[in-house]
């Protein structure tokens, strides 16, 4: 049982996690919110756009490169943060080392190198082009970070009777997760803010989970991505191109914010859950929220190669293409995908405390598998309606 004088110091500790918390969305939101002006104006300046093709649903020339703002609003927000506690905790019972890191150090610095490399291949991307084989290797290395740090895949929670598991298949799960969930973000940004509503959703939830079993530092990060996306969903999604005020995250957004999702749902399965979560698996709290776009960039790579396609040519298969296809409009197809996301991590939570991992990823893929087929339906019947129009599907 808890004596007061820990109980108290618990207390306190939330409480100022909650309040560092605070600021550190509100001063990520001010950076973003500061840095996409003067990014459009770079970008309108230097004619640096995203080019309309055959294959992308905007037209006109968008600029790209929205996600330039998120790691520097990332790291100035819980920099500035972290270093006003340290000057504020000095006289507190709350010693500095506490109150930061603690036994989470590694974790952050790796974490931190791995966000960077990341960062700098998606801006290179944006500005001149990088293979996507280049960007994988860059992906391996960043998983490689991680797992060095001590975040891994350990254990299948259960799935096919699996635990834990040996050291090297540790090593090579982790680094096709990692490399999937960074994929999923970078390939479902098809439509305006479908990429940043996913990963906002996301990491609130994940920001609900980290402060509840205490990764403080976790909680911060989630928050400050969450900041990051907000002032972007609005150019993103409300900005009108005809004025200069739209813009897009690029490779630069999409892979950052895929990083900063896997990191946490590492660091979320490699802990027990949380009291307020006690009936639910770590794996389910740490990967739910990643469910659908991962299952739609698995869905349209096994439909390339089955069609004799390579999978990582651009093509017009994913989950936000068949929407469009049945006449609906972006913004909508967007508010509906995400709600479809809410749904999963709702479900996939009532079903973890009667569910096992194995059941509860296959009922998964069952409605996944199930859904697209009428989706399909429904785009096969209105193309016989109406022939006449350009295939948004294919």
């Amino acid at each position: 049982m808890m004596t007061p004088c820990v109980l108290n110091f618990v207390n306190n500790l939330s409480t100022q996690w909650l309040i560092n918390g605070a600021l550190v969305l509100l001063i990520s939101v001010l950076v973003t919110g500061i840095l996409i002006p003067r990014i459009l104006l770079i970008s309108y300046r230097k004619n640096l756009f995203d080019m309309p093709d055959e294959r992308k649903i905007h037209k006109g020339t968008v600029p790209r490169l929205g996600g330039m703002a998120f790691m520097p609003a990332v790291v100035l927000s819980i920099a500035s943060v972290l270093g006003l506690n340290l000057i504020l905790q000095g006289s507190s019972s709350i010693t500095p080392d506490m109150f930061i890191f603690g036994k989470s150090t590694v974790e952050i610095c790796f974490g931190l190198c791995a966000l960077m490399m990341l960062y700098l291949v998606g801006l290179a991307d944006d500005l001149v082009g990088v293979k996507y084989r280049a960007k994988f290797v860059v992906q391996i290395f960043a998983a490689l970070l991680l797992i060095s740090s001590g975040l891994s895949v350990n254990s299948l929670g259960g799935f096919w009777g699996i635990y834990e598991l040996p050291g090297w298949i540790d090593v090579v799960l982790t680094i096709m997760v990692v490399v999937l969930v960074i994929n999923a973000i970078n390939l479902i940004d098809g439509i305006d803010g479908l990429a940043s509503g996913l990963s906002a959703i996301a990491l609130a939830f994940y920001a609900w989970v980290c402060f509840a079993e205490g990764s403080y530092i976790f909680f911060a990060i989630a928050l400050a991505a969450v900041g990051t996306l907000i002032p972007f969903f609005y150019y993103n999604v409300f900005g009108n191109q005809n004025v200069g005020k739209k813009i897009f995250m690029g490779d630069t957004g999409a892979l950052t914010s895929g990083l900063i999702l896997v990191f946490i749902a590492l660091k979320i399965s490699n802990n027990e859950s949380p009291e307020i979560f006690s009936q639910c698996q770590p794996l389910v709290l740490a990967f739910a929220p990643l469910v659908l776009p991962c299952l739609d960039v698995l869905r349209v790579f096994f439909h390339r190669i089955r069609r004799g396609r390579s999978p990582f040519e651009p093509g017009r298969t994913h989950i936000h293409h068949k929407f469009l296809a049945l006449g609906i409009k972006q913004r909508y197809a967007m508010l509906i995908i995400i709600l479809i996301s809410a749904a999963i991590i709702a479900l996939d939570l009532l079903l973890s405390p009667f569910m096992s991992i194995f059941f509860i990823l296959t009922t998964d893929i069952v409605l996944w598998t199930v859904f697209n087929i009428l989706l399909s339906r429904a785009i096969r019947k209105r193309q016989k309606l109406h022939p006449e129009e350009k295939p948004l599907f294919d």
